[in-house]
């Protein structure tokens, strides 16, 4: 069911016309001034234990269940890992349609706030966005962070909303031969595997999708075992462009998934230039505290 049907119609539709409509067509701070209005409204309808009955049973906000110090742990050694890479804090917000403008995600997959924002649901999209306005300056930018983000798409029951990332971006500019590409693609093809490997992974490798000829041998000097994987289709459609890969790694058992890369469009977007590249890699820190030995 699309989100113009059921509820969202009768809840919005009205004589005048489409509440949402209305709504959407005004300036960034009525808007904002009518959202944080209807929140006040709705806070104060609210008793202490509305706000802890909410708490106990919503998945956005009960805390994880995963031992902090093996998230910790397991953190530092990614960042460990990435000393080439300039480590940022990123604010917990990014500003609103950042997903979907700049990533394509569908917008209600995220988050918004009642401010022009929204809550971060990847590290590398925030990542692009400072890589974009270094960028500025020229020269290769390559930055680092781990960040707990929020997703609202439906997850099974047990899981939460929100989970710990760690992820890398380096930005550049079209150097010709596919060069800036097979330099940046090696670079975070080890840095994957260094990290899994400095959590003790016995075995790393990459299941790579080719989404244009041309990339079919950019990783050929990874140092890092790849193996095709040309049935993914959730690294097609916009998402990334010229190659994309899954990271699997095997901590005494089966290999799993634990991570994801590719080359995406955005930083082309953010600047209107297309001769600009962009890298992307990253690896779940929840996935893998699920997978390391007790």
């Amino acid at each position: 069911m699309g989100h113009d049907e059921g509820p969202a119609r009768r809840v919005l539709a009205g004589p005048g016309g489409a509440a949402a409509d209305v709504l959407a067509a005004l300036p960034g701070a009525d808007l904002t001034t009518v959202q944080l209005e209807v929140a006040r409204r709705r806070a104060a309808r609210l008793a202490p234990a509305d706000v802890l009955r909410r708490h106990r049973t919503d998945r956005f906000t009960g805390p994880s269940p995963l031992s902090f110090p093996l998230l910790r742990r397991i953190e530092d050694a990614l960042l460990g890992t990435a000393s080439s890479f300039e480590a940022v804090t990123l604010a917990p917000l990014v500003p609103l349609g950042t997903h979907s403008a700049v990533t394509g995600l569908a917008q209600h997959r995220v988050v918004p706030t009642g401010r022009g924002t929204e809550v971060a649901a990847d590290p590398t999209t925030g990542l692009a966005l400072e890589a974009a306005v270094r960028r500025a300056c020229g020269g290769v930018v390559r930055l680092a962070t781990v960040q707990r983000v929020v997703r609202a798409q439906p997850v099974p029951a047990g899981l939460f909303a929100h989970f710990s990332l760690f992820g890398a971006v380096t930005a550049g500019r079209d150097t010709g031969d596919l060069e800036f590409e097979r330099a940046a693609a090696a670079e975070h093809a080890r840095l994957m595997a260094a990290g899994c490997r400095a959590l003790g992974a016995t075995a790393v490798s990459l299941g790579v999708t080719v989404l244009d000829p041309r990339f079919a041998d950019v990783l050929s000097a990874a140092d890092v075992p790849v193996h095709p994987f040309p049935a993914r289709e959730g690294g097609r459609g916009g998402y990334y462009e010229g190659l994309c890969f899954k990271v699997y790694a095997a901590f005494g058992d089966e290999p799993a998934e634990v991570g994801d890369g590719g080359f995406t469009p955005w930083t082309q977007r953010l600047l209107g230039n297309a001769k600009e590249r962009l890298m992307t890699s990253g690896l779940g820190v929840d996935r893998l505290a699920t997978l390391l030995p007790a």
